[in-house]
């Protein structure tokens, strides 16, 4: 493995993800920074997890100069959450090169942001839909930009956000340089991509490598009726330090966080009817495991890096393989053991043989 000094990032930079412990890049960072340093667009494929926010953070901060009093860096992130955690790993780099960060979503007050607006600000962290207001205001002005990333690709283009991303990226420059991140690469990633790139180079990290090295996972087969004792039996036996309990809908997140919280369970629901400042807050105590167990829908969850998650629990089958794999990323992390458990009922089996061909093996039976 390179060191992160072999990439050519200065000298600041270093210092800065040094302080951090990262020394070595990975996979996607290591094949991703000297593309996106040379000015190449690149079309990356890889989970969340395998560090691909600073894949795209450390060369764009490299190119950024705080001499320069425009908004160089531009990131569009599907959610609220994303953006903030994005702007976290950024404020950690910043300051080396003394550039100016602003977080632009929903739910926050867009007086302070507009008020933020006046000052030098470098980068931009955003959600479509604020982004737009502040394009309609005339608050922002991408004249002079030099680097967009699309991050999480195909779930802004699950949520119905491709007319707004054209509609971005039809008011920045021609000369720009594209980068498109994404956990899975569809057909309409690919064309979106396309659309708007110019010659972009692939880069693909393979999935099962980045996601699923050190995780244990179980099955347990159970019924609709049994299912909640089924979760409690396990998590008793478990008493995982910090995990993350998956529902299929908001309706069942709210269920079972009553259910849950009516036994005596130290658990938080998240999904995308509750307010901002709510979520920020639950998101912060689970991060300080004030929380043990937070139950997500597969929306809210996306793309949420929370180091010390050991144990994923699938309450209800996901819609897809695919996401199945996303949600068991969640944890075993930086070469730390996860555990993950799947409740599956008779009528699930049609998803269960897909994730099973998926992972190429079944997966282990435990009995309760």
């Amino acid at each position: 493995m390179i060191k992160f000094k072999k990439l050519g990032l200065n000298d600041d930079i270093l210092s800065a993800i040094k302080i951090q412990g990262i020394t070595e890049p990975t996979p996607i960072q290591e094949k991703s920074i000297q593309l996106i340093k040379d000015g190449k667009d690149v079309i990356a494929e890889a989970q969340t997890g395998t560090g691909k926010t600073l894949a795209f953070l450390l060369p764009m901060f490299d190119n950024m100069s705080a001499d320069i009093d425009t908004i160089q860096g531009l990131i569009v992130t599907p959610t609220r959450e994303l953006a903030i955690q994005i702007t976290g790993e950024a404020k950690k780099i910043a300051g080396a090169k003394n550039l100016n960060i602003l977080a632009a979503y929903g739910g926050k007050d867009i007086g302070a942001q507009l008020k933020k607006l006046k000052g030098n600000i470098h980068l931009v962290i955003a959600t479509p839909g604020r982004l737009l207001d502040h394009l309609r205001r005339g608050t922002v002005n991408l004249d002079k930009l030099k680097t967009v990333v699309l991050d999480e690709a195909d779930q802004m283009l699950l949520m119905g956000f491709k007319n707004d991303i054209e509609n971005i990226l039809m008011v920045t420059p021609k000369n720009r340089q594209t980068l498109c991140f994404s956990a899975t690469m569809s057909s309409d990633v690919k064309k979106m991509a396309y659309k708007y790139m110019n010659d972009p180079i692939e880069v693909i990290i393979k999935k099962e490598e980045a996601t699923l090295k050190n995780i244990k996972q179980f099955l347990i087969e159970t019924t609709d009726r049994k299912k909640q004792e089924d979760l409690c039996k396990v998590i008793d036996e478990d008493n995982p330090f910090m995990a993350i309990i998956f529902c299929r809908t908001k309706r069942r997140v709210d269920d079972l966080e009553v259910a849950l919280y009516k036994k005596g369970y130290n658990c938080k629901k998240l999904h995308s009817d509750i307010t901002q400042a709510k979520r920020e807050k639950i998101m912060r105590d689970f991060k300080k495991c004030d929380i043990q167990y937070l139950i997500a829908t597969d929306v809210a969850a996306r793309g949420l890096d929370i180091n010390g998650v050991d144990h994923v629990y699938n309450y209800d089958m996901p819609e897809t393989a695919e996401s199945y794999i996303h949600r068991i990323g969640r944890t075993g992390r930086a070469g730390e053991d996860g555990y993950t458990y799947l409740f599956s009922a008779p009528k699930d089996k049609f998803l269960l043989d897909a994730i099973e061909r998926k992972l190429k093996s079944p997966i282990p039976r435990k009995i309760l």
